[in-house]
């Protein structure tokens, strides 16, 4: 095959990113799910928030967070440079919107780990390029023991599971719901949610393109 039709073919091909956002309860395996998905798919990347909380041991810039003052956070918030923001105990969380921008124009997909109120704000910003995955646990009694054998103390358990009821009256909002009763199960079918976002006819940018060996 020559170059040129090489060339044709992934031009035909060529789509747009898109935002694959994970939402789940706290012990449900978002975060388990999360890297098992990155570590497989090497057209993925994590999206990396802004955030005004102090730095943790072994955190490191532009790797887990942004770090920035109020100030630099509230104007970007109102100059329109966050596609979401939330204020969670008295720090605030957002996603900057060039880097998301750049990556879904090079075709590049983005994973989201933020909560309903998160990607209802992701969905109103950038609309049919966000596809939205719960993540819900097998019963309440099921996440209550994962909470419990992973050593939180009955006062968050109790916090968690009241969290965790809100959280899950808004599955319905999303585009999938996949059940992390068994977690290969589960990935597999984050995995085909995402294959088969990638091949809508929406988010092709040639989709009528079909690439013909040039003539003798």
């Amino acid at each position: 095959m020559s170059e040129a039709v090489q060339a044709t073919r992934r031009r035909a091909l060529n789509r747009r990113g898109l935002c694959l956002v994970l939402a789940a309860p706290s012990g449900a395996g978002k975060t388990t799910l999360s890297r098992a998905l990155l570590e497989i798919d090497d057209q993925l990347s994590l999206s990396i928030s802004v955030t005004t909380r102090e730095r943790r041991p072994g955190e490191k810039e532009g790797k887990h967070y942004y770090f920035i003052s109020q100030e630099r956070f509230d104007a970007m918030a109102a100059a329109g440079e966050l596609l979401e923001y939330a204020r969670v105990f008295g720090r605030s969380y957002g996603t900057p919107r060039a880097p998301v921008e750049e990556a879904l124009k090079a075709g590049r997909d983005v994973l989201f780990d933020i909560d309903w109120q998160g990607f209802r704000q992701l969905r109103a910003a950038l609309g049919d390029d966000v596809v939205g995955v719960f993540i819900r646990p097998p019963s309440l009694e099921v996440l209550r023991n994962r909470l419990t054998k992973r050593g939180d103390s009955p006062e968050q358990v109790a916090s968690r599971m009241a969290h965790a009821e809100a959280e899950i009256s808004h599955a319905p909002e999303f585009d999938y719901i996949v059940e992390n009763r068994d977690l290969d199960v589960a990935l597999a079918d984050i995995r085909a949610v995402l294959r088969a976002s990638r091949l809508q006819t929406r988010r092709l940018l040639n989709p009528g393109g079909i690439a013909h060996a040039p003539a003798d």
